[in-house]
């Protein structure tokens, strides 16, 4: 049970210091997030979950196609001939492969793969449907489910089936598919950041940590309050790599066979768990207003006296018209200190309550979720009021985010420093480049590379390798991670 003090009234959420991975269960529970199903290692989305990620899915959405990007659909099924292709692939998804030996009564003749990503799919049809030149690129994105048999799993973080989107494009050049795969980066970067409120850092992984199959990957991490870091989304650039092994040339411009330069990028229903990890606290949710299903809820007290009913339909109406998330809580089964628990439970960023002092006096009371902070605001122009709140609010929960990031991220120089900083949160470190560094780290700490920052000259402050004090030129940050 909680302890109880005035900032906590939710008795059912275990607090944060207690036990963390059991209160981000509490949370995603008890807000109706998502539920478990009754198949092993995946979960069920509930309404308010899914209405997060259609938010996400609508920002992410509307910026694909701002750089030239079209959606498609592919058959969730992949014959196992197509997964043998590209070796190295296949071997990076072997143990989490679920596959279908049955049809009806029917032992099928191939074994069919519940896709675990869709490159292979994707590169077959490319195959298919490139000629030439004048083809190219072709930049395609799905919205899907696919099924990654996970021996441990937790909701939104890590489970056998999840949603996501799946980018996969083809070029002509090295160079066209090297600006693709930081285009989406860097989209992913301003979504979490600019959306989520979700401050990031953007670099290249190392080759162990890559994708299989991929020529580079590229990620966005995330600091969560328990001091571990989070893959937030990733850009791959495959070369020629699948084209090479599925076969997808062109017709260049001098008439001669070339094989094309492929990119893949992804998010998925992590990000909500990102969200819950990075912004909660003790009674909930603390929902950013760019993402937050309902930005703002209405409760009128005493609602049976004169008036009160009437005006708070008429704010409703008036904030739904300014394009404003709102939503008025107008039960009679519930009383209003319930009210109050229920929505800053859910994370709802701002809470007004109209009452007949409030009336009399013109204003309504106003809670921000992020502060606790009650005031008054006019009634009159108070749409435009309420934007600019939820405005301060969004920039206070990521700039809240980033010291927290900020005060995690430590310079460490040898592996004593490493081994104390990786309990904590990120420690950034020169690395010599050696994967027999990353694997001594990981055997002793059981902290992983997430990836080396671009501006590697800016960043550099030493030139010995944490790990071996051999010469080193690369910037590292490592943390133990989900």
């Amino acid at each position: 049970m909680a302890k109880k003090d005035k900032q906590e009234f939710v008795s059912y959420i275990t607090p944060r210091s207690e036990d963390f991975s059991q209160w981000y269960t509490d949370v995603i529970l008890q807000t109706g997030l998502c539920d478990y199903a009754p198949v092993r290692g995946c979960m069920i989305v509930r309404p308010y979950g899914y209405a997060i990620w259609e938010r996400i899915q609508a920002e992410m959405d509307a910026r694909f196609k701002a750089v030239g990007t079209e959606n498609v659909y592919f058959p969730m099924l992949i014959p196992e001939s197509l997964l043998l292709k590209e070796a190295e692939h296949v071997e990076g998804f072997a143990p989490e492969v679920a596959w279908v030996t049955q049809g009806g009564t029917e032992k099928l003749q191939e074994r069919l793969a519940v896709r675990p990503t869709s490159e292979t799919i994707f590169c077959t049809m490319f195959a298919k449907w490139t000629q030439t030149w004048r083809d190219l690129p072709m930049k395609y994105n799905q919205w899907c489910s696919v099924m990654r048999w996970e021996k441990a799993t937790r909701p939104f973080l890590r489970t056998s089936e999840f949603l996501w989107q799946e980018g996969h494009t083809i070029h002509a050049t090295a160079e066209e598919a090297q600006e693709e795969t930081l285009t989406m980066l860097e989209i992913y970067r301003e979504v979490a950041e600019d959306v989520l409120a979700l401050p990031v850092y953007v670099g290249q992984k190392s080759e162990k940590e890559k994708f299989a199959g991929a020529r580079a990957t590229y990620s966005m991490e995330a600091m969560m309050q328990d001091g571990k870091a989070l893959q937030a989304g990733t850009s791959h650039n495959f070369g020629t790599n699948f084209s090479e092994a599925y076969g997808i040339q062109f017709q260049n411009k001098e008439g001669k066979l070339q094989y094309a330069e492929e990119t893949s990028w992804g998010v998925s229903t992590r990000l909500i768990g990102a969200i819950v990890m990075t912004h909660g606290d003790e009674r909930g949710l603390r929902l950013p207003p760019k993402i937050a299903p309902i930005q703002a809820v209405i409760l009128p007290i005493a609602a049976h006296k004169p008036g009160v009913t009437e005006a708070s339909e008429k704010l409703e109406k008036e904030l739904r018209e300014a394009g404003i998330r709102v939503k008025l809580d107008d039960r009679d089964t519930v009383s209003a200190g319930f009210k109050f628990n229920d929505w800053e439970l859910k994370g709802v960023p701002v809470r007004l309550e109209v009452g007949p002092r409030d009336l009399e006096n013109g204003v309504v009371t106003v809670f921000r979720r992020d502060t606790f902070e009650k005031t008054t605001l006019p009634l009159e122009g108070l749409a435009d009021a309420v934007k600019a709140l939820l405005d301060d609010i969004q920039k206070e929960l990521y700039n809240q985010a980033k010291a927290f990031r900020d005060a995690r991220t430590v310079e460490v120089h040898n592996m004593d420093e490493l081994a104390a900083q990786v309990e904590q949160g990120f420690a950034k470190a020169m690395w010599c480049g050696e994967r027999a560094c990353e694997d001594e780290i990981k055997e002793k700490f059981n902290a992983s590379s997430r990836n080396m920052p671009f501006n590697q000259d800016e960043m550099r402050f030493g030139d010995t390798c944490v790990c071996c004090g051999k010469k080193a030129s690369k910037v590292m940050y490592f943390a133990k991670a989900y």
